[in-house]
């Protein structure tokens, strides 16, 4: 029987990724269910490709827009606007497997829907477990869900442990993720203020969505993985480090206890890590080009520079602050990021933000989702006034 998959962010540059997959494999994968949060277009592409049962729409208004040009085709698609239609789509009983690929810390609801419904929940949005943490893993495990990660990091990290994750710990030094160190590389850090949004948005390996684009340039993106490496493989904040490797062969790595080190390579296409989390424990063709390793010229690897990424170390901070720290930085760097690309704040001053919200923001108790929502909600509204302080 073929798999029901509910793609949560399908205009995405994942779900994009995802449907492409999916295409590849009628035989074995349908689309159960997609959302998105304002291209009526490209959705409406993609019911009529693939002809999902329900569609989901970040607003009322995108939603009456997409439902009119769908009966206007023909199309036989219900269009859902309810506050909770995501959770919908994310438990339904007919899904088999739910990609979770809603950028930032708008993906923990639905995502955490799936996990209570025991469903297979491939995650690509890192935020649900820097926003939910123990939570999330609790809700995971209580219900029996399944939680295969798509971040190309996290996915390479997940190929190279040992299927007894019971083992893990006596058995491995440290996990090793690698960055590409974005387009900023190797520029002055003196310099950083004159960045604009376009050149942020430039990634040199991949084509990705904007705010993750500036997180990359930031490696902020790498901070976020290492506190979802944290939570993901159960890991000490001090067992997980970051290399810089530019060329993005070696996705990751686990280093174990008696100094051997398993990589998982591949050519830096997300269609990879999909493939293998819709198929695992098989393997599917992803549409990815083969690595050729007759072309390598160089694989290189770099310490990460803290004065060029000083955003990178806040990980570790925060893992070692209380719970619902991580909860505070994610939230400051939503915020920051969007008004660096609203050109109201400068790129050096994304790490301010970040630093001074983190500083004002105490957690407190964060023992539901109620609870993370309400200390999530504080620190933006802290991070917006820091912003405004610092603003152009």
């Amino acid at each position: 029987m073929k798999q029901k998959i509910t793609v949560l962010g399908s205009t995405g540059s994942i779900g994009t990724n995802t449907l492409d997959v999916v295409a590849r494999h009628p035989d074995q994968y349908e689309i159960f269910a997609l959302s998105a949060s304002t291209q009526v277009d490209l959705m409406l592409k993609q019911c009529a490709q693939f002809k999902p049962r329900f569609a989901v729409m970040a607003s009322p208004a995108h939603a009456q827009q997409l439902a009119d040009q769908l009966k206007q085709n023909g199309l036989a698609v219900q269009v859902l606007d309810a506050p909770d239609a995501l959770e919908t789509i994310a438990s339904h009983p007919e899904v088999d497997a739910v990609m979770g690929a809603i950028v930032g810390a708008a993906g923990l609801a639905p995502c955490l829907a799936a996990a209570k419904a025991g469903k297979r929940l491939l995650l690509a949005n890192k935020e649900a477990l820097v926003v939910g943490g123990a939570l999330f893993m609790d809700t995971v495990k209580r219900h029996g869900a399944t939680l295969l990660p798509i971040d190309s990091e996290h996915s390479a990290i997940f190929q190279c442990l040992p299927e007894d994750s019971s083992t893990w710990g006596e058995r491995v030094d440290c996990l090793l993720l690698t960055a590409s160190g974005g387009p900023f590389r190797q520029r002055d850090p003196a310099t950083l203020s004159e960045i604009t949004p376009e050149q942020a948005c430039t990634h040199p390996n991949f084509s990705m969505g904007r705010k993750i684009s500036v997180d990359s340039a930031t490696m902020m993106n790498k901070a976020l993985e290492v506190i979802e490496a944290r939570w993901l493989f159960d890991m000490a904040p001090e067992k997980i480090k970051v290399v810089i490797h530019p060329q993005q062969i070696v996705h990751s790595m686990v280093q174990f206890k008696d100094s051997s080190v398993l990589a998982q390579l591949g050519t830096p296409d997300m269609r990879v890590p999909i493939a293998c989390g819709l198929a695992w424990p098989e393997r599917i063709a992803s549409g990815a080009p083969l690595l050729d390793f007759a072309k390598l010229a160089a694989l290189t690897f770099e310490e990460a520079d803290a004065k060029r990424f000083p955003g990178l170390h806040l990980s570790w901070q925060a893992l070692r602050a209380p719970e619902g720290t991580t909860t505070v930085l994610n939230a400051a760097n939503e915020i920051a990021v969007a008004a660096f690309l609203d050109r109201r704040l400068s790129f050096d001053r994304i790490h301010a933000v970040n630093l001074q919200t983190l500083e004002s923001v105490q957690p407190g108790p964060v023992a539901s989702l109620e609870d993370l929502m309400a200390l999530d909600a504080r620190a933006r509204e802290q991070a917006q006034a820091i912003a405004a302080q610092w603003a152009r």
